[in-house]
This record gives structure tokens, sequence and C-alpha cells, in this order.
């Protein structure tokens, strides 16, 4: 499907019917969609990198990198839920619970990257590290909330997204594939987060491109009835 038809097709007119974004706002959302898995790649190299997983310079820089991309992937998930919203209220409904999800699953996993950061930082060996996060973990609620149940809606709002576009038939079924693939491999080891990176990398891209061209085309539309709104107010005062 070519990044016009993408456009056309979602609701016969450019743009949905809403209003676009400014083009900075669109061209950072569209960017987010390739550096936000890479930040996630890089983060997952250094760790790689580093075999006594802190504390120490890789450690923290690990995390920044970490850190920025699940800040960007909430640009992504605002992205996302563009894309698929313009498709019925249930599309609307569907879209709008996803990207909760998604994003609260960021905030999560961004605020367990602060805390890994944190101790990274007052801690000077690996095993005062591990003491100071069984401290933060058996206080109530940081285990689930930053740990392990949070973090996952993060991966649940994602695929719900990209399987939403795929199923409105707005991108390939292969892409929730390889977002549900990456997901899998990364919870089978954290050595694997590179291909998992690699693997939202292919799939979220070419997203980002589509919501351009979506984006391009809205403002044309706007653009093209802002012109034409005063000929058609002179033909009424005509007639």
């Amino acid at each position: 499907m070519t990044n016009e038809a993408f456009v056309y097709g979602i609701s016969g007119r450019a743009g949905g019917g809403r209003r676009p974004w400014g083009p900075r706002w669109a061209g950072f959302v569209r960017a987010a969609f390739v550096f936000a898995p890479l930040c996630v790649l890089v983060y997952g190299v250094v760790r790689l990198a580093d075999p006594g997983h802190g504390p120490g310079p890789a450690w923290t820089v690990g995390h920044v990198f970490l850190a920025a991309g699940l800040v960007l992937f909430g640009a992504v998930f605002l992205g996302l839920r563009r894309l698929a919203v313009p498709a019925g209220r249930a599309g609307r409904a569907g879209a709008g619970v996803a990207t909760g999800l998604g994003l609260a699953g960021a905030v999560a996993a961004v605020a367990q990257a602060g805390i890994d950061l944190v101790v990274g930082f007052q801690a000077t060996d690996r095993a005062g590290m591990d003491r100071l996060f069984e401290e933060v973990q058996g206080r109530p609620g940081v285990e689930p909330v930053v740990y392990s149940v949070g973090p996952m809606l993060f991966y649940v709002g994602l695929l719900w997204l990209v399987t939403q576009l795929a199923v409105q038939r707005r991108t390939g079924v292969w892409r929730p594939v390889a977002v549900l693939l990456g997901t899998a491999v990364m919870a089978v080891s954290l050595d694997l987060i590179p291909l998992g990176a690699l693997l939202f990398a292919a799939a979220l891209s070419p997203l980002g491109r589509d919501l351009a061209a979506h984006e391009c085309a809205a403002r044309a539309d706007l653009a093209y009835a802002g012109a034409a709104a005063p000929r058609t107010a002179g033909l009424r005062a005509v007639a």
C-alpha cells in the first residue's frame, strides 16, 4: 500500500477529519518511530558489553539510553493512536485504551530505569546494588507497579495498536508479528534485547513514514478547505 493510498484510505479524505499536527511535532513523532527502538538497541548492546551489570559508566550510559528510548516510545504511542483513530467508534475506543495502557507501561518502565540509575550512583559494587534493589522492591506496591505488571502494559499497548492497524488493513500483518517476536525474545533473555529492538525498529519505522504522509495530507486538505471557503462564501453572496 502506498503512502497516498494509506492516507486517503482512512476516511475518504486526508487527515480523517482531524486537525493536523504542526510540522515540528509531526516530525518529532516520526523521528521517534526510528530512534525509540534504536535507543533500546544501544541499551541492549551496552548491557552486553558490561558483564558485571553495574555499577559504573556502562550501567549509567545504558540506562540513560533506555530511559530516552522509553520517553520516545510515548510519542510513538501517540502516533500509533493517530493512525488508528479514524476507524469508527469502536476503533477509537480501542486505540484510546491501548494508548493508555502503553503510556502507563512506559511510565512504569521509565520509573524502573530511574531507580536503576539512582542505585547505580549510590552503590559501589554489585552486592551493594542488590541490597538497594531489595530495599526498594520491598516497599508496598513497588514490585508490581514498577517491575512486573506495570512494564508489561507497555508491550500490551504496543502490540494492540499495531495489531489494530493490521486488522484494519492499514499496515502489513507481519508488523504485529515482528512486535510479538521482539517482545518474546526479550522475555526469554535480557541478552536478546538488541534482537528485540531490531524487530521493533523493523515494524515501527515504516509506520513513522505513514504518519508523516498522513499529517502532510491532512495539512494540505485543511489548506485547500481554507482557500475554498472564501470562494464558497462569495458564491452564496452572489446568489
